[in-house]
């Protein structure tokens, strides 16, 4: 099966154009200034709500997973080492999604020493009962030659799927280090490659083998809309692998 089509959208609007035009999933955030941070609840209600009906006229593929909306966990942009009253909201923040039907959670917290936080990221993971977890590009701040042990760790936790640039700033510059991760994931945790990602660059990494591609398929630096033909592109390249 083709690699599958993730967009990382910060409104209501822009997660059901993506929807509509092909995405396989929405990591639903908000404020795409700050890298992406935790929706309103609201917004994930309005699209959950239109995301039911579209799954049921959907032209995906059978082969195809139904469409699920993963929610950002953030509660600020910045770094990723969380105050106790913060990790806190996070807690708070996963079981309000959960009860309102979202189907996976995206989430990162780090040590003071660059490291994945083992006992929070368990606890977060705890809270979200059993739905998809990802750890996400936080990762890409860990210092190079931890990377393979860290992808241990995140396994060891619980995630099913990692976000990653390759500790680079895009995915094409970290293209070395995200085939030694594909490789070191041995099936057992999904790669997501991520990264800077358009309709012009990603044909150039699908070799690698990744399950999952993620754009945010913006094109107009003074929106947070997806571009809605950059997505069926995208869709269009992904399908044609």
């Amino acid at each position: 099966m083709p690699p599958l089509l993730e967009v990382a959208c910060f409104n209501a609007q822009s997660a059901i154009e993506a929807a509509s035009s092909g995405a396989n999933r929405i990591e639903l955030c908000a404020s795409y200034p700050l890298g992406g941070t935790t929706p309103l609840l609201s917004t994930f209600i309005s699209v959950r709500d239109t995301l039911q009906s579209i799954n049921k006229r959907s032209l995906l593929s059978p082969l195809e997973p139904p469409l699920s909306i993963h929610v950002m966990i953030r509660p600020r942009g910045g770094n990723f080492i969380y105050s106790e009253m913060e990790f806190e909201t996070m807690l708070e923040d996963v079981q309000r999604f959960y009860h309102a039907g979202a189907s996976g959670f995206v989430f990162g917290i780090l040590t003071t020493a660059h490291l994945v936080d083992i006992l929070r990221c368990r606890k977060l993971i705890a809270s979200a009962g059993g739905r998809p977890c990802v750890f996400h590009r936080a990762f890409d701040i860990i210092a190079n030659p931890e990377m393979e042990a860290q992808l241990n760790v995140l396994i060891e936790c619980g995630f099913t799927a990692l976000l990653t640039s390759g500790n680079a700033k895009n995915a094409l510059e970290g293209r070395d280090i995200l085939s030694r991760l594909i490789s070191a994931s041995q099936g057992e945790i999904d790669i997501i490659i991520g990264g800077g990602l358009r309709s012009a660059n990603v044909e150039m990494l699908l070799h690698m083998g990744a399950e999952w591609i993620h754009t945010s398929a913006i094109t107009n630096d003074n929106s947070e809309m997806a571009d809605v033909e950059e997505v069926k592109l995208i869709k269009a390249i992904l399908n044609n692998h």
